[in-house]
């Protein structure tokens, strides 16, 4: 006998937990100090993270004026069909997005889109004139605009996201809200092996353990990677069975 199907207020609230869960992990706040500092208490948090809250308007905007959020952020229902009109493959560099992504979006009938091209699109530079003129922070704003302008422009798409995106927390967000996000892990010596082949050592240059600096990456990394939707290794595959595992995963997500 099926499983009755969860209310949707119950998945609202799930979702809702969800969302003050996702930011504190992302803003390394404690649930003791979103506590103190919306004058809320630390049981009621836990009750609502759960998605066991029954909030009030007025508790809720309590609690987004301590995030520093707008109240619709917390407020807004999810239009899944929406999010899974637009896949994004994550991943360190060498995880095989562009190669995977292309053909994805082929399959699907869908544009392709690399992030990093729209990002210098944006600037009307080239990714190392960006980090040249503008840094890391000048980077990232730029990444974001990409991201909002190719979200507005294109409501079906596969999206190649820049390894470091999750190293923003707000576009991270914006992406996982927009987008069914995929992690494409591989191991270390996977990457090191496929940046080598495709000639491009740019993450790497300069590195005289670069093994070492992508161990060290992916081990930073790893548990933003892991608020994907999903996740599929494909380390000492060939892109068939990658290509494969990834269509059946979407199929399995849109019955």
């Amino acid at each position: 006998m099926n499983a009755p199907h969860p209310r949707p207020e119950a998945l609202y609230l799930a979702q809702l937990g969800e969302r003050v869960r996702a930011w504190r992990a992302d803003q390394g706040m404690t649930r003791r100090r979103l506590a103190a500092v919306s004058g809320v208490s630390e049981r009621y948090l836990a009750q609502l993270e759960a998605g066991r809250g029954n909030v009030s308007i007025l508790l809720l905007r309590r609690i987004a004026r301590a995030m520093e959020v707008p109240v619709e952020f917390l407020v807004r229902e999810r239009d899944g069909s929406a999010r899974h009109a637009r896949v994004a493959l994550v991943g360190l560099r060498g995880a095989g997005k562009s190669t995977l992504g292309e053909k994805l979006a082929r399959s699907l009938g869908v544009p392709f889109v690399e992030l990093d091209r729209e990002v210098e699109r944006e600037a009307g530079a080239t990714l190392a004139d960006v980090f040249a003129m503008y840094g890391q922070e000048g980077f990232r704003r730029f990444e974001r605009q990409a991201l909002a302008r190719v979200l507005k422009e294109l409501p079906r798409a596969v999206i190649a996201a820049g390894g470091g995106i999750v190293n923003d927390p707000e576009t991270w967000r914006i992406l996982r809200e927009h987008c069914f996000c995929v992690w494409l892990k591989a191991s270390a010596e996977e990457h090191m092996k496929r940046v080598m082949d495709q000639g491009d050592l740019r993450p790497f240059r300069g590195r005289a353990a670069a093994l070492d600096e992508i161990r060290r990456l992916l081990a930073e990394r790893e548990p933003l990677y892991a608020r994907a939707d999903a996740a599929i290794d494909t380390s000492g595959r060939p892109v068939r069975a990658s290509l494969a595992e990834l269509r059946a995963l979407l199929s399995k997500e849109h019955s």
